[in-house]
């Protein structure tokens, strides 16, 4: 089967709203062996709808929308598709009773007359319940078997019409006898840039066991995504390990994660494991490194907590970094990095204190120190300091300090 979708939304064509839709709707559908061909945006004018939704339709044997079906006057969906079915659309009172109770329910007294736009639906329509908000899903198939299921584009709302109505509908009409899937394994790798891995891989970056691997750079690093397809579920599982397992062999020290793994949380239950507390000392990332790991649950078994060292007096007088030393060598070297990391270390009583400091832009740079220059540092139960060249704005050098620094504690805590 094939399945198109289609997102409406000026703010989605705008950039003010991301479409997070879209890849939800990818990933579940692979899960039960549906693949998405293609995907596309339009605006909220009835004749972009019906221009984008007729092309899909040309293409593919389904199409999932999402958006525009909220009872304000952009909400322009289902009368566009309707037009397309040749449908005219009627007044559902079974919809619009369901509104009313729907209100009182929540005690919000008399409801708009604005919201009875949400019962009006095509002729020969569906209806696709929503457990979680007012606006009801359609679904509207033609005589040849063509179908358009329209979602709302409220992320939660549409989730949950997803996997209680459509993946139900559409796993019906593949038929039982379709057993194969789509399913993906992500390798996180970090510390090593795109070209340097594929190079490092060499013939297992281009194919593996017969699967092609994906190679995703981001600020956290490079994933590295098998997919396996038209294949039963135990089959793609078995041809996804070893091919990760191959993988493995080559770029091991490298790999901090799988999946949606976060490497903060990785480094968290390293020292968890070791008995290990933590104290970070920040200047050039603000806060960054710290907002990282207590954005993990449980963070306070391991962390203890940290200072920003912004100013240079907070390096000496809080770290106890020499000033001797600052005025000597510069605030972004190795040897300060080392004093904010035993003087965080010290002053909060931690097993291991961490500390960065570098220049992260646009000016303060120099011949010598260029923006993007950056030192990290631990010490305590492991001792060592790394210095770095970042690439990227302000906000991508600070990003990429953190989780370098966050590397540095996995890599040195692994090989002790």
């Amino acid at each position: 089967m094939k399945i198109e979708v289609v997102t409406i939304g000026d703010e989605l064509l705008l950039g003010f709203t991301i479409d997070t839709n879209a890849a939800h709707l990818a990933r579940e559908l692979a899960a039960i062996g549906v693949e998405i061909v293609r995907r596309s945006t339009v605006g909220d004018t009835a004749d972009e709808i019906a221009s984008g939704v007729r092309e899909a339709l040309e293409r593919s044997d389904g199409v999932i929308t999402t958006g525009g079906l909220g009872p304000t006057a952009d909400d322009m969906t289902k009368p566009a598709i309707a037009r397309i079915f040749g449908r005219e659309m009627r007044f559902d009172e079974g919809i619009a009773q369901w509104l009313r109770d729907r209100w009182a329910q929540l005690g919000r007294g008399k409801i708009p007359e604005s919201n009875f736009a949400q019962a009006m639906i095509p002729d020969g329509a569906e209806i696709i319940p929503n457990a979680h908000g007012s606006a009801p899903g359609i679904w509207l198939e033609d005589s040849r078997g063509k179908w358009v299921a329209m979602l709302p584009g409220v992320p939660r709302e549409m989730r949950s019409m997803l996997a209680d109505e459509l993946i139900p509908r559409i796993s019906r009409r593949t038929g039982e006898t379709s057993k194969n899937v789509v399913m993906s394994w992500t390798l996180r790798t970090t510390g090593i840039g795109e070209s340097a891995l594929y190079d490092l891989l060499g013939e297992l970056g281009r194919t593996v066991d017969g699967l092609h691997p994906a190679f995703l750079p981001s600020i956290e690093g490079v994933d590295i995504r098998l997919t396996s397809r038209d294949a039963p579920q135990a089959e793609a599982i078995q041809r996804l390990e070893h091919a990760v397992e191959q993988l493995r062999s080559v770029i091991g020290a490298h790999i901090y994660g799988e999946g949606g793994s976060d490497l903060a949380a990785v480094v968290l239950d390293m020292c968890k494991a070791d008995g290990i507390r933590i104290a970070v000392a920040e200047s050039c990332t603000g806060g960054l490194l710290g907002a990282r790991i207590t954005s993990v649950p449980g963070s306070s078994a391991v962390f203890l907590g940290g200072v920003l060292a912004y100013d240079n007096s907070v390096k000496t007088e809080l770290l106890g970094v020499d000033a001797a030393m600052i005025e000597e060598t510069g605030a972004v070297s190795e040897v300060v990095a080392a004093a904010m990391a035993r003087g965080v270390r010290t002053r909060l009583s931690a097993d291991l204190g961490i500390a960065i400091t570098g220049i992260a832009g646009p000016g303060g740079g120099t011949s010598e120190k260029p923006v993007g220059t950056v030192w990290i540092a631990l010490d305590g139960r492991v001792t060592k300091a790394r210095g770095l060249r970042l690439i990227g704005d302000r906000t991508e050098v600070r990003q990429r300090a953190a989780q370098s620094a966050l590397d540095l504690v996995r890599r040195a805590l692994q090989t002790g």
